[in-house]
């Protein structure tokens, strides 16, 4: 594939889609590493507000796709990795032939490789690139991108790959690899949650002080990332969604998916999986991750601190 011409001679334009609590902090990197990006994101006022500072607000992925070299995805999931790319005023039909579009969504590796291929017939280049880190690394660009693509895809948008993030992982030369890694990622990152859920309910049920047990854990060997980072929000009483329980369920069953094609045994993964979705079940779908504490039955969870007066 030939890349266009003018991007040899100037900066590539890039654009972002998706200003939620990663995008947006990537959105942010990209501006302060001295781009001017274009956005989208479905509520129209985020990317507006966004420009005001630096950038340009498009009302639609097509309209984005237009205007820019390399395009970053940073929506759900597949689904809307569909409909940003393929749906009513998706940008697959206004990408120019060369230009990168880099999906940053955990997903389906078979899928993301599939998407791969679809593209290319548009002239398309990919890059395959999950994210890990949270938002506040986002903000701050120093979170990881597990990723995998052709190295004319990097040719054109490894810069703003590292604009973006403080670890840039190139992981193969092809799509697949990078989303194989932000599943066992994943794997981790649920198995740790439901660990730390039922670790402090235990500590609940037998009495301990939380506040306590959450200073020695996290001073001790069984302490994990996810540990100190979650059951801070359960001492806090504050579920707020950063991650949602269903997004738990969604990437945990993503984990089984791939590893049952390949007759693989996850016996913590799976139980894991039904922890959330048992959390999910009874209410707690949209709240952060950590509500999955609550399906232990007989524990008394910290509520939030009133204001002092």
């Amino acid at each position: 594939l030939k890349l266009y011409d003018n991007h040899m001679n100037s900066t590539p334009n890039v654009g972002l889609i998706g200003l939620g609590a990663m995008g947006a902090g990537m959105a942010q990197s990209l501006r302060r590493a001295g781009y001017t990006p274009h956005v989208f994101d479905i509520r129209a006022e985020v990317a507006q507000a966004f420009a005001a500072e630096g950038g340009t607000a498009c009302a639609s992925p097509a309209e984005l796709g237009t205007a820019c070299d390399v395009v970053v995805s940073v929506v759900v999931n597949a689904a809307q990795t569909e409909s940003v790319l393929f749906g009513d005023l998706g940008c697959a039909a206004t990408l120019k032939a060369g230009s990168v579009f880099v999906m940053c969504s955990t997903v389906d590796p078979n899928w993301s490789m599939a998407l791969e291929a679809r593209l290319a017939e548009k002239g398309i280049l990919y890059i395959d690139a999950p994210i890990s880190g949270g938002a506040a690394k986002a903000a701050s660009g120093q979170m990881t991108m597990m990723t995998s693509g052709t190295p004319e895809a990097y040719a054109l948008a490894e810069p703003m790959l590292h604009a973006m993030a403080a670890r840039v992982y190139k992981l193969g030369d092809k799509a697949g690899a990078g989303s194989k890694v932000k599943i066992i990622n994943q794997l981790l990152a649920g198995v740790h949650i439901a660990a730390a859920a039922e670790a402090m309910a235990l500590g609940l049920r037998e009495g301990v002080d939380p506040a306590a047990l959450y200073d020695v854990i996290t001073h001790s060997a069984g302490n994990s990332w996810m540990f100190e980072n979650r059951m801070a929000h359960v001492l806090a009483g504050d579920y707020t969604p950063l991650s949602a329980v269903d997004i738990f369920v969604k990437d945990l069953g993503l984990v089984l998916d791939m590893a049952r094609a390949s007759k693989f045994p996850l016996p913590l993964s799976s139980t894991a999986h039904q922890m959330f979705m048992q959390a999910s079940t009874a209410g707690f779908a949209r709240e952060d991750d950590s509500a999955v504490i609550k399906i232990f039955p007989g524990i008394e969870l910290p509520t939030p601190k009133k204001p002092t007066a």
